[in-house]
């Protein structure tokens, strides 16, 4: 296999051993057609001179890398979903498949799949995963990458030939197998597995995998599970932050969904705002509305609770109480730093920027139903230097409006960060680049009725032409 001189194998998890995972085969699909394949992730970790033969050898048949991992490990996990716990959870439609290292950095990353089959955790499922679900998720981690939010990459989608059953699309549907390039996989789950049987020896290890392989700034630390901990609810304060500014609803915010390195991963009803509204739901089945958008924090902040829970059996709870105070402070500065992005604006002093920041949020919720999410941070990216720019656009009358006084003037006062930006041709558009629920189903519709896929890929294109605007890497 033609891999480059940037492939770097490093299987780590495995050596945890057989309390962790349990070795499982792919399943044996009738077809591998690829529908997409991220060469720009896959030169990252060395792997972008595959063949297409050699693609679907890898990523179809999942035969092993070289050096890498012997096979497929299905993680083991609980979780709460819907603060309900579950016993029963498990990597039951994935596993991992491999661990390298990315290039530049040498972050220890992920290949883990979605849709690859039977494992022990399946629970009467069929392993698989629709191939709509597979172009879901590729949207939603483009765009969110895009949008500077720390998210799993998707790296490969295959359509596998099966015909499969679903109660909540029409069926049979078509189904696919992905695979996501992720910083890790070692969920919030992993470590309430083992609280659940008491193994305070194995969730010790856990801790010392994940900080030698994550956070080895941590090493010597006196009291390394607090410590973790303080580490983890940063990271998540900054996502959930991310999310925020982005207008995204995950939609399943379940302890088995979180991850110790502070990325989003597996999309399943998630959905962008069209509007501001902070009692936006992204799944059906969410009748309270317990992750809806403006509940995402605290949903967040529910589930290092949980993960603080788990490690009362290692560490001192006073120390852990500490590091989960830590959350309230880490997302207020996180939130400022992510809306002076969206902004495209430099930070200021901190009472200036939540002055401007609380200025945006009213902004937009006096938009009401006239003014869109994305459209809203388009127009005024770079602040005051877009102000003819937003004033001659199609919104131009709602911004000449008086909800929109106060926050032109914070506007004035504020420098632009990195004003270079202004001039890539995204910004001669006259709207944005936007993720839509009614855009996303057109695109799946002409996948179903005609097998046309010019939407799906024209869309991934727009949406990195718009990261790069944006000035997402």
């Amino acid at each position: 296999m033609p891999v480059s001189p940037s492939y770097r194998p490093d299987p780590r998890f495995m050596a945890l051993g057989p309390d962790f995972s349990d070795p499982v085969a792919p399943a044996d699909f009738p077809r591998a057609d690829i529908r997409f394949r991220n060469d720009r992730a896959a030169a990252a970790v060395g792997l972008e001179g595959l063949t297409d033969a050699e693609w679907r050898a890898a990523f179809a048949r999942f035969e092993p890398l070289p050096g890498n991992q012997p096979g497929p490990l299905a993680m083991r996990y609980h979780g709460h979903q819907f603060r309900v716990y579950n016993p029963d959870l498990g990597d039951g439609r994935g596993f991992l498949f491999a661990q390298l290292r990315e290039s530049p950095g040498g972050r220890l990353l992920d290949l883990g799949t979605k849709g690859s089959g039977q494992t022990p955790f399946s629970r009467q499922g069929d392993g698989r995963l629709t191939l709509k679900g597979g172009v879901r998720e590729v949207l939603a981690t483009e765009m969110l990458e895009a949008l500077g939010v720390p998210t799993s990459r998707s790296f490969s989608l295959i359509e596998t030939g099966e015909a499969l059953a679903r109660n909540d699309e029409p069926s049979p549907t078509r189904s696919a197998v992905l695979t996501r390039l992720s910083w890790s996989h070692i969920r919030f789950g992993s470590f309430q597995r083992h609280a659940y049987f008491e193994r305070a020896d194995l969730i010790g290890r856990l801790v010392e995998h994940v900080v030698e392989n994550y956070y080895p700034e941590l090493d010597g630390a006196e009291d390394l599970p607090s410590a973790l901990l303080a580490a983890v609810v940063e990271r998540a304060a900054r996502l959930a932050a991310r999310w925020m500014a982005a207008g995204f609803v995950h939609g399943v915010l379940n302890t088995d969904n979180m991850n110790i390195t502070g990325e989003s991963f597996d999309y399943g009803p998630y959905r962008f705002l069209p509007r501001n509204d902070p009692n936006f739901v992204a799944a059906y089945f969410d009748q309270t509305g317990l992750y809806s958008f403006g509940r995402q924090p605290e949903a967040v902040f529910w589930n290092l609770q949980q993960l603080a829970g788990c490690l009362t059996l290692v560490a001192d709870e006073g120390a852990l109480a500490a590091a989960l105070n830590g959350f309230g402070p880490a997302y207020r500065d996180a939130l400022r730093g992510a809306m002076l992005d969206r902004l495209g604006l430099a930070q200021g002093g901190a009472e200036e920027d939540v002055a401007l920041v609380n200025a945006a949020f009213r902004a937009l919720a006096a938009g009401g139903e006239t003014l869109r999410w994305e459209p809203f941070f388009f127009d005024w990216f770079g602040g005051a230097a877009s102000e003819a720019r937003a004033m001659s656009g199609p919104r131009a009358r709602l911004y000449a409006g008086e909800a929109f006084v106060a926050f032109r003037a914070l506007l004035a006062e504020r420098a632009p960060a990195r004003p270079e930006r202004l001039a890539h041709p995204y910004f001669a558009r006259a709207e944005p680049e936007e993720l839509l629920y009614d855009e996303i189903e057109a695109i799946w519709s002409a996948i179903a009725d005609e097998d046309d896929w010019r939407p799906f890929t024209a869309k991934i294109a727009a949406i990195r032409t718009a990261g790069q605007g944006w000035g997402a890497p």
